[in-house]
C-alpha cells in the first residue's frame, strides 16, 4: 500500500486495515487504527508506521477512542518465513520480556545487532520498543479488567521496575495507571474480575469468523483430562490447561462471537469472549498469545477469502463459509505429538505421563506430557523419536522456528511420513500455506493452500452429516 491508498482506508475508516497498519495526526500527537471513527485528519497532517511501537517510538500516544492497541495482529507475520515475521512471533510470545534480546537474537540464529538493525530497518522499531509496546498492552488490560495490585500488575505485564511502568503508561495512554483503571466502565466482568475468577478478555478478530468449524474441530480432537467442550452447538464453550513459561494456566473461550450492533458504523470483525486463570500474571501475553494461534485470530479473511474464492472447485465453499480458518495449536509440542495418535491413544498417555494439576478444576486435570517426559516413557518407535528431538532441539516447533528446517527435521525421523509432517507443519508451525496431502492443489491457492484444506475437510464433513 501506498500513502494514497492508506489514506483512502482512513478517510473510509476501513477496519479490514486494523492492524495491518497505523496512522498518527501530527497537530494532535495521536495515533489510530484505520477504522477510528473520528474527524478524518487532513492527509498532509498524517503520518504511517507498521507498528504501535514505531509510533510511540516517534512521540505519539494510543488514541482512547479507537484503542489502537487492541486491534488484531498484522496477518503479515503469520505468513513470513523470514527472520523479522520470525521475530515478531517470538516477540508476541514474550521472548524478550523471558530472554532479553540476546535470547531473541540467538533463536533466530542472528546476532543482537543484526537483529536491531533488521526491524528497525522495516517496522520503524527495535526489538525492545515492541516488547514495551506489547506490555503497555498487557498492562492495560489487567488495569481495567482485574482488581491487581498495580504493583503486581507492573511486574505481570513484564515491566522491570514500578517507575518504568508508569513512564511508559504516561507516555503510550497520556494517563497514569490509576487514571486508565479509572477510565474503564464498570460492567459486569470488571466487577467480578478478581484473581480467583480468572481474568476476562476480548480476543479480536478481523473480518467474518467461522466459529463453529473451529469448535467442531476442537471438541473431536478433545483429550479428557486436558480439554473440554461444553454446551450446544453455537453456544460452546472449550477449556484447557496450558503449560507457561512461569506456571500453569486454565483457559475458557466461548464459541459465541461478540461484535459490533448491526447499524452501529463500527469497524468490520468481532471477538471471542475469554477467560484465563493463570497461576502467575506473568503468562498472560503469553497465553493470549497462543490462544490466538489456536484460533487463528490474526488472519486476514478479505486476502484468504479473495484468492481462494476465484478458483472455480473452491468459490462456492468460500462463499458458504467466509471468514473460515485454519486453526493451529496452543502447546506446537503437543501437537506434534498428538498429530500421530488418536484422541483415546492421548487419553490413555496422558493418564500415564501427564502432570497433575495441583488444583483440578473440573474435569481438567492435567497438563499435557512434555517431551522429555515421553522420550524417557516411551518403547522404542516413532512416538519416541520425534518426544526426544523435541527436547533436544532437533525439531523446533516454537514460534520462531524456521518452517523448511522444522519440516526437513521431521521426514528425517524414522516413521513420520508427509501427510504427519503436514499436519504438523499446518497445526504447530501455523503454516498458512501447506497444500492438503493428496490434493492435487491448483497453484492459485498459495499463500493460502492450509485455508483450501480446511475448506475441502469441512465440506466433506457437511456432505456425510
Amino acid at each position: 500500500m501506498n500513502e494514497d491508498t492508506r489514506y483512502e482506508a482512513v478517510r473510509s475508516r476501513d477496519g479490514r486495515f486494523d492492524g495491518e497498519f497505523f496512522f498518527a495526526v501530527e497537530t494532535t500527537g495521536i495515533y489510530c487504527r484505520p477504522s477510528c471513527p473520528a474527524v478524518t485528519p487532513k492527509p498532509h497532517n498524517v503520518r504511517y508506521f507498521t507498528t504501535a511501537a514505531a509510533a510511540q517510538g516517534a512521540g505519539f500516544r494510543a488514541c482512547r477512542r479507537c484503542r489502537p492497541d487492541a486491534v488484531p495482529g498484522s496477518a503479515e507475520w503469520n505468513v513470513r518465513a523470514d527472520a523479522v515475521g520470525r521475530a515478531m512471533r517470538l516477540i508476541g510470545d514474550g521472548v524478550i520480556d523471558r530472554e532479553g534480546v540476546a535470547g531473541l537474537a540467538a533463536r533466530l540464529g542472528y546476532s543482537a545487532r543484526q537483529v536491531q538493525r533488521q526491524l528497525t530497518a522495516e517496522l520503524g522499531a527495535g526489538p525492545v520498543a515492541l516488547a514495551r509496546a506489547q506490555r503497555a498492552h498487557t498492562a492495560r488490560v489487567l488495569l481495567q479488567t482485574t482488581d491487581l495490585p498495580v504493583t503486581q500488575i507492573a511486574f505481570a505485564a513484564g515491566f522491570a521496575s514500578v517507575r518504568q511502568f508508569n513512564d511508559t503508561i504516561r507516555t503510550v495512554y497520556a494517563a497514569t495507571p490509576s487514571e486508565l483503571r479509572a477510565a474503564a466502565p464498570r460492567t459486569r466482568h470488571r466487577r467480578t474480575a478478581a484473581p480467583t475468577a480468572g481474568i476476562p478478555l476480548r480476543l479480536a478478530h478481523r473480518g467474518p469468523y467461522q466459529a463453529g468449524p473451529v469448535f467442531d474441530l476442537l471438541q473431536r480432537e478433545a483429550v479428557p483430562g486436558v480439554e473440554e467442550v461444553r454446551g450446544a452447538p453455537g453456544d460452546r464453550t472449550y477449556r484447557r490447561t496450558l503449560r507457561l513459561p512461569y506456571g500453569t494456566g486454565i483457559v475458557a473461550v466461548d464459541e459465541r462471537p461478540g461484535g459490533p450492533r448491526a447499524g452501529s458504523g463500527a469497524h468490520p470483525g468481532g471477538w471471542l469472549e475469554a477467560r484465563l486463570h493463570l497461576t502467575d500474571p506473568r503468562d498472560l501475553t503469553t497465553a493470549v498469545q497462543r490462544l490466538r494461534r489456536l484460533f487463528d485470530l490474526d488472519a486476514d479473511p478479505y486476502a484468504v477469502d479473495e484468492r481462494l474464492g476465484a478458483d472455480p472447485r473452491l468459490a462456492p465453499l468460500v462463499a458458504a463459509r467466509p471468514g473460515l480458518r485454519s486453526p493451529g495449536a496452543a502447546d506446537p509440542d503437543e501437537a506434534a505429538v498428538r498429530a500421530l495418535l488418536s484422541p483415546q491413544a492421548a487419553e490413555e498417555l496422558v493418564r500415564r505421563c501427564g502432570k497433575a494439576l495441583d488444583a483440578p478444576c473440573g474435569t481438567l486435570t492435567h497438563l499435557f506430557p512434555e517431551p522429555a517426559a515421553l522420550a524417557d516413557a516411551e518403547p522404542e518407535g516413532t512416538l519416541r523419536a520425534l518426544a526426544a528431538a523435541l527436547a533436544d532441539g532437533t525439531v523446533r516447533l516454537d514460534p520462531g522456528a524456521d518452517r523448511e528446517e522444522a519440516h526437513r527435521a521431521l521426514l528425517a525421523l524414522p516413521g513420520l511420513d508427509a501427510t504427519t509432517a503436514a499436519a504438523i507443519r499446518t497445526r504447530a508451525l501455523g503454516d498458512p500455506d501447506v497444500a492438503p496431502p493428496g490434493v492435487p492443489a491448483s497453484g492459485r491457492w498459495a499463500p493460502w493452500r492450509s485455508y483450501a484444506a480446511q475448506h475441502l475437510l469441512t465440506a466433506g464433513e457437511s456432505r456425510t452429516s
